[in-house]
């Protein structure tokens, strides 16, 4: 009797996951670029430019990690499974498949 393992199912990322970073990468370059050349504001203690540029740098870095995840979450994995097994009455063939593609 061929008895086979089937592995736990990984959740893969999914381009949902990589357009929500997008989003949010989009939103701190555009907070981080008003806080850096649209504020006139002078503070003791906290340079919101600086901030600016922080947001801006950070923003972008997750811009470009969303990219990435965008790329690779929108791969497919399917794997089949053949197993041949002998019963009273003749063989018996099963066949399994299992896709992991994004919704």
């Amino acid at each position: 009797m061929n008895r086979l393992t089937v592995p736990p199912k990984l959740k893969a990322m999914n381009r949902g996951t990589g357009i929500g970073l997008m989003v949010l990468g989009i939103v701190l370059v555009v907070v981080g670029a008003i806080m850096r050349f649209a504020v006139s504001a002078k503070t003791s203690g906290f340079d919101i430019h600086q901030a600016g540029v922080i947001l801006l740098l950070v923003g972008i870095a997750v811009f470009v990690v969303s990219l990435i995840v965008f790329a690779v979450g929108g791969r497919s994995r399917s794997t089949t499974r053949t197993d041949v097994r002998e019963t009273p009455s003749g063989q018996e063939r099963t066949e399994q498949r299992d896709d992991w593609s994004t919704p």
